[in-house]
Parts: C-alpha cells; sequence; structure tokens
C-alpha cells in the first residue's frame, strides 16, 4: 500500500518558517493515517555549527520496518531501535555543501515498499547566528501570560485540551494570551522595558493547573489556549520592531504527566525512577557540590520529582539529552528569540547542563542564557557561572542573584545597627568576587515565584521606591514582574494564584485598566511615574549599563553608590533617615572631583555640591547625575 508522500520542498526563508509547522500540523491527519505519528524535530536547517541530527520517529512497531534515507544533503549515520518498539532515532550528518532542501525517509517492509516522508532542511537566516541577546543595556519585564491579557477570547476553551477557563480559581486558568501581550506591546515599550521574559508557553495540557506552563507536554507546539506556533513568532518579530527583545523560558529538567510520550516511554530510563514508587527531590542543592556527599543523597537531588505530576527527564539517556539540546536550539533558530531562561538549572544532570548551555553558546556566540539556582549562598550560584575556578566546565553566561534580593529586603526593613540594615546591601556587592561575571546576574526585587515587592515591604511605599531605585542603577541586568510597576500586591496571603493575579484592564469585564493612568489610584500611578521616568532615563545612559561601579559602607543610614565611566559619574544615595541629613561630600571626594552641581534625575532638582555639603533629603532614593 502506497500512502500520501508529505512534501515540504519549497525554500521556506525565516519568515515563513511557520508554514513548515502549519504544513505538518495540516497532515497530522495524513500522518495519523499512516505508520509514523510523530517525527521530531519537525524540520531542520542546514548550515549549523554541528552538523549532525537526531530524528526522532514514532509509530506503531516502526523498529521492525525497513528505514532507509535517500538525500544529496544529508547522510543516515546510524538507526537506533528503542525499548518501545514503536521509536526509532535517526543519526543524520547534514553535508557542508547543503543549502536548502530536503531528505526523503523511506520505510519498507519485508514485502514491498510502505510509505515515504519528505523531511525539510530549511536554509539558516544567517543574522541569526549572530543573534546577540539581552544584557546590561535591558530590564527584562517578566509576564506570567495567562494572566496578563486575553486578546482573543476565541481560545479560552480549546477542544481537546484539558482545563477551560475560572478565573474565580486561583489557580486555574483566566485566559490571558500571545494576542493580549502582542495587544499591549506599545504599553510595555512606552513604560521604557527592552525586554520581555514570558513564563513558559509551550502546550500543558495537563487535568488542572496548568496556567503557569511549567509542565510541558508538547515541546515543540505553542499551547493552543495561548495562541499558535505563528501567533508566537509574529509576537517576537512585532517586540523586536519596538526594540524590545523576548526571553523564552524553558525547563529541561521535567515535562508534564501527560506528555504524549507517557503513555508509551521510549526506554526504560527515559525519565528517572522509571517504574519504581514516586521519590521526590530532595531539594538539597549542597549534595551536587559536596566532596563528602553521599551518591543516594545526590541521586535524591537530581533525579527525584518535583511533584507527582512532573516526571523528572533522564539527561543520562543520550537520546534524551540530544533531544533536549535540539529542541532549544530549534526555538533559537525558528523564533528568534533573545535568550533563554532556564528552570530549575540545578536539577537535572549537571554534565548535561555544561554541554546544554556550551552547545547553544557554540550556535549562537553572542546568545544569552540565564539559570535559575534560588539559593541565598553566592558560592552554590557561582559554581555554575561561565568561567568559574572550580573546574566545572559550564558555559553558563548568567543566574538569577537570589542572594541580592534577599539581602535588598533585608537592607530596608531592618533596623540600622553594626550588623543590620544597609549594611547588608553593602556585603552583598562586597561578596561579589565570588562571581565571574556579576554584571551579567540577573538582579529583581520579586518574580513570580515569591511575594511581590509591595507586600514584602508591608505597603511602605518609600521603601518601595527605593528596591525599585537600587535595581535599576546597580550592577546586573534588572527584571521587573508585571504589575510591580503598579502596586500590585495580595497582603495577608503567599498563595502563588494570588501572586500571579490578573492585571487590571487585560479582560474586558475589569472594572478598571490599569493600562490607562486614569484609572489608577493615586500611588499606584506615582509609582508607574516613577518607574517609568527610571526606565526611560536608564535606557539612555551607558554608563548604567556598562560602567563601574564603586560604594561606599553605610554611615549613620546613609548607603552610597557610584556608577562611573570616562564621560559620566552617578551617584546613588540610599537615606533610610526619617529626617533630612547634611552629607558631608569629603568621603567622595575621589568621584566628585571638579563636580559643581548633581541633577537629581526624580525629583528634577539641581543641587549644589560646591560647598561640600549636601542637604539630603529625608527617607528615600537619590540618583544624581555629577556636573
Amino acid at each position: 500500500m502506497i500512502t500520501k508522500v508529505v512534501s515540504l520542498t519549497k525554500k521556506i526563508r525565516y519568515g515563513q518558517l511557520s508554514l513548515v509547522v502549519c504544513y505538518f500540523l495540516v497532515n497530522m491527519s495524513i500522518i495519523q493515517a499512516q505508520l509514523i505519528e510523530r517525527m521530531e524535530p519537525p524540520f531542520w536547517w542546514t548550515g549549523m555549527q554541528n552538523s549532525n541530527l537526531q530524528i526522532l520517529l514514532k509509530g506503531q512497531d516502526i523498529s521492525m520496518y525497513n528505514i532507509a534515507v535517500d538525500s544529496k544533503d544529508a547522510e543516515l549515520l546510524s538507526i537506533d531501535t528503542a525499548d518501545s518498539p514503536n521509536y526509532v532515532f535517526l543519526n543524520l550528518n547534514i553535508l557542508p555543501k547543503a543549502k536548502s532542501g530536503s531528505l526523503d525517509i523511506v520505510i519498507t517492509d519485508d514485502n514491498d515498499f510502505y510509505e515515504k516522508h519528505t523531511y525539510s532542511l530549511l536554509e539558516r537566516e544567517k543574522s541569526l547566528s549572530d543573534n546577540h541577546g539581552f544584557g546590561t543595556e535591558d530590564v527584562m519585564y517578566l509576564i506570567t501570560p495567562d494572566r496578563f491579557a486575553n486578546g482573543d477570547t476565541t481560545n479560552d476553551v480549546v477542544k481537546g485540551m484539558s482545563e477551560g477557563i475560572n478565573r474565580e480559581e486561583d489557580y486555574g486558568r483566566h485566559g490571558g494570551d500571545i494576542a493580549g501581550i502582542t495587544k499591549h506591546l506599545d504599553y510595555i515599550s512606552d513604560m521604557g522595558f527592552t525586554a520581555i521574559w514570558l513564563n513558559p508557553v509551550l502546550e500543558n495540557n495537563v487535568e488542572k493547573y496548568s496556567y503557569h506552563g511549567y509542565s510541558t507536554t508538547d515541546y515543540y507546539s505553542v499551547d493552543p489556549r495561548f495562541g499558535s506556533n505563528q501567533e508566537y513568532i509574529d509576537f517576537i518579530q512585532k517586540a523586536k520592531e519596538k526594540g524590545i527583545k523576548v526571553i523564552m523560558d524553558m525547563i529541561a529538567n521535567h515535562c508534564g504527566i501527560s506528555h504524549w510520550w507517557m503513555d508509551d516511554l521510549p526506554y526504560n530510563d527515559w525519565i528517572n525512577y522509571q517504574g519504581q514508587p514516586y521519590q521526590q527531590t530532595n531539594h538539597k542543592k549542597a549534595t551536587l557540590l559536596d566532596p563528602y556527599g553521599s551518591k543516594i543523597d545526590r541521586d535524591e537531588m537530581e533525579k527525584g520529582w518535583f511533584v507527582p505530576t512532573m516526571p523528572d527527564l533522564n539527561q543520562l539517556n543520550t537520546h534524551m539529552a540530544t533531544y533536549l539540546i535540539q529542541n532549544s536550539i530549534w526555538w533559537i533558530e525558528y523564533s528568534g528569540i533573545a535568550g533563554i531562561r532556564q528552570d530549575t538549572y540545578s536539577y537535572p544532570d549537571a554534565d548535561f547542563m555544561a554541554a546544554w548551555s556550551c552547545a547553544l553558546l557554540e550556535e549562537y556566540p553572542k546568545f544569552n542564557i540565564v539559570g535559575e539556582e534560588w539559593v541565598i549562598d553566592k558560592n552554590m550560584i557561582a559554581y555554575w557561572q561561565d568561567a568559574n575556578e572550580n573546574g566545572y566546565p559550564s558555559c553558563l553566561p548568567s543566574l538569577m542573584d537570589f542572594p541580592l534580593n534577599v539581602d535588598l529586603i533585608s537592607a530596608l526593613k531592618e533596623e540600622e545597627n553594626w550588623n543590620s540594615g544597609l549594611i547588608k546591601l553593602y556585603e552583598s556587592l562586597a561578596t561579589d568576587y565570588l562571581y565571574p561575571d556579576p554584571m551579567d546576574m540577573v538582579i529583581f526585587p520579586d518574580n513570580h515565584d515569591m511575594s511581590r515587592i509591595f507586600t514584602q515591604l508591608d505597603g511602605d511605599y518609600t521603601l518601595y521606591t527605593m528596591a525599585i531605585g537600587y535595581i535599576l542603577t546597580t550592577r546586573g541586568i534588572p527584571q521587573i514582574y508585571y504589575g510591580t510597576e503598579i502596586l500590585m500586591n495580595h497582603p495577608g496571603t503567599d498563595s502563588h494564584g494570588a501572586i500571579r493575579s490578573d492585571f487590571p484592564g487585560g479582560w474586558k469585564e475589569d472594572t478598571s485598566n490599569a493600562f490607562n493612568d486614569s484609572d489608577l489610584g493615586e500611588q499606584a500611578l506615582q509609582a508607574k511615574s516613577f518607574m517609568k521616568k527610571l526606565l526611560k532615563w536608564r535606557k539612555d545612559n551607558p554608563v548604567i549599563h556598562h560602567g563601574e561601579l564603586m560604594h561606599y559602607a553605610p554611615v549613620d543610614g546613609i548607603y552610597t553608590m557610584v556608577r562611573y565611566d570616562e564621560n559620566s559619574r552617578v551617584m546613588v544615595i540610599i537615606n533610610k533617615n526619617t529626617d533630612a541629613q547634611m552629607l558631608s561630600l569629603e568621603r567622595y571626594s575621589e568621584h566628585l572631583n571638579n563636580s559643581s552641581s548633581g541633577y537629581e534625575i526624580i525629583s528634577g532638582n539641581t543641587v549644589d555640591l560646591t560647598s561640600g555639603v549636601l542637604e539630603l533629603p529625608a527617607q528615600g532614593i537619590y540618583i544624581y547625575e555629577l556636573r
């Protein structure tokens, strides 16, 4: 029996790549009638630094058939069968001469020709190999897509998806989507943000709690309740047109319990503790670095599951490792994202994570990746960063700076003493020698997994401005969680559903619209104006992006930091005193030089510095351009 051939022989450029996916998805009805049910990656590119390609094929008893590859652009190196007869892995080498074209996967049985599939090889978009990732010149706007804005109500409920919309439930889906974020790109740009980090948008077809996106059930498809692959591509392009980069949230550690492969796993070791009683991770991250640690403690940390609905992937299986690395490269090349945030970076196999980061940076040397390692010990975070001195062969450029986050809150809330208060902030930066590159660390007042900053600071607006002002002027790459600019908070609860509450005005039925200043309360509008002014100022001041940093040990509740280069100097002063202070400038003479005045960017006031004394206003943060 000869079935219809799936053929994609047209030369398809970067802007038309989604046609391949559309064709692939439209022809799923054909593929379902054929032997091959799944083919991943669905297409690939020529001209990659790594010319090897692994193609996963899934079909009923496919390993019992004869498979050949007919192509002038690639050679078949080997075919690996799995423990399940329903999988084979084709290992190919894409030839250097290949430009664009295709290869035919020919399947025969012992009697006759069975079927043929044409696999597309696209010509690589050259500009992507020079993809410049996010950096210190950027400020990220972190968005939980389900909770930001509902731009397309037709995808609220999708046939075949397990969970529909329920805005009354904190942990339910609320209907936010890619269309909603796209609709408000002007708002994000006008605020002064230059990058968007989206919590995961890939398919999460699980029974409940699917809104957050961290239970992937298909690594090659955007969740249809967020939109389509095409909508995601269009969103990234529209963001680029407004000078905004997009950072993709990825999870190499685990998938969702309803992932399509869970009913028929390829190998007996595809996931950790496969076929064994449930084993939860011990979360003891120190076991990974402990020179005296036991194997069982380390195994429980790396191999244990996060929760029963998130199977832990076994990256020691070479086919799994290649699958995950290729998937990340596929999304970079396909979508043009400017960076990746890797969830729970230390939980997968450490050698795999080194190989993953290095493989991505080999293909995209200017790309950026930030890893999540939620500990408050700098030594444990520094271990994973590129150019560390502990021998771990990482290529990871950036990590989330959780220690600075904790120290910032302590510095602002504690009473001033020799070992409490602002000294915590000073000592946090004083130990930056532990980081291979502290300037590359991502810094933040809050995120999607912790209480919002206004809640942490007990609703104290002045402390809020001090926290935001510091994050936007100190070293590193700032990240702001959506709604922080309008004082979103959740007093009395630390429920993740409440932390990730809906942005007011993102839904047609909302009674207030925070996208419009006229609907904001006085304090929320004040906060938004404060952040907007700072963001726009920061955007145009390279000294904050790349300048050196010097700070001075806090004295009498006053902490001072200077950002400087050969052209500019900015003095940032935090005053925790509830009354104005006469600040002697003698301590700062090495940076004042011949400065006669300072322009305070928030108030717009110019102060005279020639007297050697600065009249510092009461409690707050003050940012002076020295002139």
